[in-house]
């Protein structure tokens, strides 16, 4: 299955790329920022048809067409195209994410890298790897010498106050802030060292159940902002190198108006 789970994640990465090349529509789901492409689209039939193929029998959890077969015993988790407003604007941030879980845990996880060409990937037990190559998470402890990322929902102007308190007070207590686009890029970078914590609101289990594992198998610590494990319906993600887990939580919190 993890052979196939690499397999899938390969082509569909490949469909993205080849349709960046291309002339595309692009559409709106709700409002004016929440987009869609051909290349969403395409992406999520290839990568069902291929699971319809294959195993038949497994439920489907995607971004696109919803659910089908939810509580079956093997749950397949797709965002067919992670950073659609990068890839509809040509800036090559973006990403096929699928996870895989069994009995409502996630053993399996393949981020593709599209613009890179790197796949990361991980199974349950068995580390986190780019590509070939096993990859951890950064050493980094103090918060000051730590480089964070962060997104912002769709509907961010519905919810600027909290997204807005939390981003100052990192601005203040990090080395500094990016924010790419692709909650699975994140996470996937997070893994690798390359960034120490991330934050997020009100992300969808498409957003981020292939990357936390991966970000866990890698070394790394993924909570909501109380530090409770995460569940399907989570809407608060902390992630981090571990290390600074715990002064993250406490300036979320703080910043929260929440006991920490």
């Amino acid at each position: 299955m993890f052979e196939k789970l690499l397999e899938i994640t390969t082509l569909a990465s490949a469909f993205v790329k080849e349709r960046a090349l291309t002339p595309f529509e692009v559409e709106f789901k709700t409002g004016e920022m929440n987009l869609v492409t051909e290349a969403d689209k395409g992406s999520e039939k290839l990568i069902i048809d291929y699971i319809h193929k294959n195993f038949p029998s497994h439920g489907i959890l995607a971004e696109e067409s919803g659910s089908e077969h939810q509580y079956a015993e093997f749950l397949w988790v797709i965002d067919p195209l992670d950073g659609t407003t990068n890839f509809a604007h040509g800036l090559p941030l973006y990403s096929v994410s699928i996870g895989i879980m069994k009995n409502g845990e996630t053993i399996m996880g393949a981020v593709a890298d599209v613009s890179r060409g790197i796949i990361y990937s991980s199974e349950k037990g068995n580390g986190a790897y780019s590509g070939n190559k096993k990859i951890s998470v950064s050493s980094r402890n103090r918060l000051e010498e730590s480089l964070l990322v962060t997104g912002f929902p769709y509907d961010v102007r519905e919810h600027t106050e909290p997204i807005l308190s939390i981003l100052s007070s990192f601005l203040k207590s990090s080395r500094g802030i990016r924010r790419l686009g692709s909650a699975a890029l994140d996470f996937c970078y997070i893994a690798q060292g390359v960034f120490d914590g991330y934050w997020e609101m009100y992300l969808n289990p498409w957003d981020f159940c292939a990357g936390q594992l991966i970000v866990e198998e890698a070394g790394g610590t993924v909570t909501d902002y109380s530090g409770e494990r995460l569940n399907l319906h989570s809407k608060e993600i902390l992630c981090s190198n571990g290390l600074i887990h715990p002064i993250m939580k406490k300036i979320i919190a703080e910043s929260l108006g929440r006991t920490s």
